[in-house]
This record gives structure tokens, C-alpha cells and sequence, in this order.
């Protein structure tokens, strides 16, 4: 019997924030003028290009003086500006520099950008050759090129920064349905939790299996059976549908891909390939004949060389400031309770391997005894325990716990190579005890310090949320991701964000 759905509200991008007046002012231009402020901004930064070229050239003189003979004004390079914009314009088209494409990076919009414009300069050169004669500066020309991939460089940047901000806020997302809660869905959920930045609000998931259609995944909702399908999109806005269901439900797809069709709603196909990401498969070639093939996960070889030089240059550079401060630390909580300075505890690591992890003390000596006295007040989801005004902190405890200056004494497991400064956080043996399946994945690399969870939104996470985030990183490792967390990991100490 098909369930009715109340039409509540959509669920909200992970670490979403009450609106502020750059958000509400956002909301409110209308997504179609993007596209032509884009045109706009990039045609005025074009020009500003073509007359900072001029102001090197014949101004500054770079490089190579200007004979006075051949000194020109700017009106006599007015032409050539505006047919450097038209030139731009086109090649810029042609070149795929406004093709939408989420996952497309700065680097990447860089690249294609200066390809588009070397050949939009050449041809404005050899118009000049034709047309021109000699009299003009081909130099400036070569200055022009760099101007412009300059500038909108700086451009894309800022644009791929605010648009990020705002779609992790809930502006200018599209608000997606998920079909199917296995393993794909549940990869899918998390590159969807992991990048808020690629603008997909998921408002919940349907599948056939009973446990699944009626757990939700953290934040993300249980729409219910695949007979809900149809009126979840007469109820919710739904602007795409992502289908995860494996290869033997062709008839069911060809049916959701109807009602998608009628409904008015874009459908999208998540080929139920081995249940493999990107990164976990190789396509290779035998003379015209696809080969799909396995291939290690990220952190294995050099990759993991890679991370354990990161690992050991942090400790040595965070060595410097760790052990001035743990002195401090030590003495404030000699003076402040009585017990051990440093607290050991049994945590499981890589490949579900127990090690013991160091940590200050920041609750009272009897702390693992009480826990079942505040049981009632645990706020965590899943299997872990956290209270946000737990009473068994010390006075100094809070201040620690809150800036997370009592997990310095972790730099010795990352030295003895039991944790990496950056991966999932280790549970205690009891916590991953009770793991579901798909919750042993994070197992799979080194636990951390600090991670992916810990910077989109710490404590304030369910564990669902934190499992998916803690997989994708896994999955998608790479040393750019580890000094993206790294730097901001500082900001997120520092304002204690989530932290408890």
C-alpha cells in the first residue's frame, strides 16, 4: 500500500545557515541572468586586459623599448579591442569555455580559457599581419593573452568560490530524488554530502527494501517504497531524479524514466557497474575492444608514501608549537584536577587494528565510570556518545575540548604511524561493534586527527553524515584534498565551530 507523503519542507544542504543579506540578495536574481553577466563581466575584464597590454607596452616599455617613431595612441588600438572581444567571444564558445559542467575545476577552466584565447590572439595577429601592416606592436598582442587569462583566471576563481558558498547554502542548488539506497545510491549520497559545492539539495531516497525505506540516512530522508515514486514528485520540487537501481531493473527504470518524462523532471542513470567509482576502475584498450579493470584504492603506493611524507613534515612543524604549548597544558591541568596528565584509550585503526590513542585529560579521573549516569543526555546518533555540556569535563577540559587542544598528544600515533594527521576519526572497539555493513568502509585508511567530517561540520553531523564523508574520502584521496582539509582545519579550531 503506497504511504502518503507529507509535503514538508526539502531537507537542507548539509551545514546550512540562516540566510545572511549576501544569500537573501542572491535569492532573489533570477538564475537565467547568470549566463549573461557572465558574457558581461568577462567582456569588460577583455577590455581591461587589452588596455593594461597597452599601458605596459607603451607606458612601462617591458621588456623592449618603443622606437618614438613608432609610438602609437590608444584609439588607434580602439579597433583591434573590439575585435579582440568579437574573436574572444567566439573562440571562447567554441572552445567549451561556457559549457556548463559541474565537476570542472579552476585548473581546468584556466587551461581552457588560455587555449581559447592563444587562439583567439593568433588570429587577431595574423589580421593585424594581413590588414595592419607593421606599424602595430604584435608585443602588445602577446601581453593581451596574458591579461586576459590573468584576469579571468582571478574571475573564475571568485566565481567558483561565491558559487560554492552559496550552493552550500541551499541558493541556486537542484533539489534531487534518489532512487535506489544500496551500495551506488549510498556512493552517490556521499560525493552528494561531501561536495555541497556541485549544487545538488537531496530531498530524500526511495527503495524496495524495508529497512532502507524506512531509515534515514542522516539528514537524508526515507521517501518510502519505489511505489512512492510518483507522488513524491507531485508532493516534493523536485527538479532531477538520479536512478541507482541494479542492472536487472531495466522495466522499472524504462517506468521511472516515464513518469519523469510526464512529471517534467530531468532523469538521470547511475550505471550499476561492479558497484565501482571512477576511481576504483581503469578503462584500457585492445585494439577498439573496451577493457574495464580494477585498480588500487587511492591511498596505496606512492600515494601513501605521499601522505606519510605530509604526515611527518606536519609533526615536525606542528612539533614547534605542540610542545611549548603541551607544557602549558600539562601544568594548567596538574593544577586544575588530580589524575594523569595524558589519557590513553583503545581506539581501532586501519583495517579495524586497535591501538591506543593519547589524548590530554579533560574529564575527572572517574569519567568512563559515570558514562552510564548521563546516558539519557548522549545527542550523537549511531553508536557514538557525546554530550555538548558533558558535567564530567574539567574546568580546563572545556577550554580543551572546545578548541580541540586535547588531541595534540596524537601527533605520537601519527609519528609511530598508528594514525595520519588526516583521515576518519578512530571509535572506540565498542562503537565500531556495533557498525552496520557499510559503516566498515571507513576501516579501509588510517584514521586521523582531522578530516573531512571534522571541517564540514564537526560535531554537528549525524554519523551517517560523517560515514559518508569519511568514505568518499577514501575513495577519492588525493594530496590536494589533504591540504584543501588542512587549511581548513585551522578556521575551524579556531571558531571552535561544532567542537564539544
Amino acid at each position: 500500500m503506497t504511504t502518503i507523503l507529507k509535503p514538508l519542507k526539502p531537507t537542507q544542504t548539509m551545514g546550512a545557515k540562516p540566510d545572511n543579506w549576501l544569500i537573501s540578495l542572491a535569492r532573489r536574481v533570477n538564475p537565467a541572468w547568470w549566463p549573461l553577466l557572465l558574457y558581461l563581466s568577462d567582456l569588460l575584464l577583455i577590455g581591461l586586459a587589452f588596455l593594461l597590454s597597452y599601458w605596459v607596452r607603451y607606458q612601462l616599455q617591458w621588456f623592449r623599448a618603443v622606437d618614438p617613431a613608432f609610438q602609437t595612441d590608444f584609439a588607434t588600438y580602439l579597433p583591434f579591442s573590439f575585435a579582440l572581444i568579437a574573436i574572444l567571444f567566439f573562440s571562447f564558445n567554441f572552445s567549451g569555455v561556457y559549457r556548463r559542467r559541474r565537476d570542472r575545476g579552476w585548473l581546468e577552466e584556466v587551461y581552457t580559457i588560455a587555449a581559447a584565447t592563444t587562439l583567439g590572439v593568433v588570429t587577431l595577429i595574423i589580421l593585424n599581419l594581413i590588414f595592419g601592416g607593421l606599424s602595430y606592436s604584435r608585443l602588445l598582442f602577446l601581453y593581451a593573452a596574458v591579461f586576459v587569462t590573468l584576469l579571468l583566471g582571478v574571475s573564475r576563481a571568485i566565481i567558483i568560490l561565491a558559487r560554492g558558498y552559496l550552493r552550500a547554502r541551499g541558493v541556486a542548488v537542484q533539489r534531487v530524488v534518489l532512487v535506489g539506497a544500496g551500495d551506488v545510491g549510498r556512493m552517490v549520497m556521499r560525493n552528494i554530502a561531501a561536495r555541497p559545492s556541485l549544487g545538488y539539495q537531496l530531498i530524500g531516497f526511495l527503495d524496495d527494501n524495508p529497512v532502507k525505506s524506512s531509515t534515514d540516512i542522516g539528514r537524508f530522508k526515507a521517501l518510502g517504497p519505489l511505489e512512492n515514486f510518483e507522488q513524491t514528485l507531485a508532493v516534493y520540487p523536485v527538479d532531477e531524479v538520479i536512478i541507482c537501481l541494479p542492472w536487472q531493473s531495466h522495466r522499472t527504470v524504462a517506468r521511472l524514466l516515464n513518469q519523469c518524462e510526464m512529471a517534467g523532471v530531468r532523469a538521470h542513470i547511475v550505471p550499476d557497474l561492479f558497484q565501482l567509482t571512477k576511481n576504483q576502475m581503469r578503462v584500457e584498450d585492445l585494439n577498439g575492444v573496451p577493457l574495464i579493470s580494477t585498480r588500487e584504492v587511492s591511498i596505496a603506493g606512492w600515494n601513501l608514501i605521499f601522505k606519510r611524507v605530509l604526515d611527518l613534515a606536519i609533526v615536525t612543524v606542528g612539533s614547534l608549537f605542540a610542545l611549548p604549548a603541551g607544557l602549558l597544558i600539562a601544568f594548567a591541568i596538574r593544577l586544575d584536577s588530580p589524575g594523569p596528565i595524558i589519557y590513553s584509550q583503545m581506539r581501532v585503526g586501519k583495517n579495524g587494528k586497535p591501538f591506543a590513542i593519547y589524548k590530554f585529560r579533560s574529564m575527572v579521573l572517574d569519567a568512563d565510570e559515570r558514562r552510564e549516569e548521563i546516558a539519557a543526555l548522549n545527542e550523537a546518533t549511531g553508536p557514538l556518545f557525546k554530550v555538548r555540556d558533558d558535567p564530567r569535563r574539567t574546568r580546563i577540559g572545556r577550554f580543551l575540548r572546545r578548541f580541540s587542544l586535547d588531541e595534540l598528544p596524537q601527533l605520537i600515533n601519527v609519528l609511530r604511524g598508528e594514525m595520519s594527521f588526516i583521515g576518519p576519526r578512530p571509535n572506540l572497539p565498542e562503537e565500531v561493534a556495533q557498525y552496520k555493513e557499510w559503516h566498515r568502509k571507513r576501516l579501509s585508511v588510517s584514521p586521523g586527527m582531522t578530516g573531512l567530517w571534522q571541517v564540514s561540520g564537526r560535531s554537528d553531523l549525524t554519523f551517517d553524515e560523517m560515514v559518508l564523508l569519511d568514505i568518499y574520502y577514501a575513495e577519492n584521496w588525493s594530496l590536494g584534498m589533504d591540504l584543501g582539509i588542512l587549511l581548513m582545519t585551522g578556521p575551524r579550531v579556531l571558531f571552535a565551530k561544532g567542537a564539544y
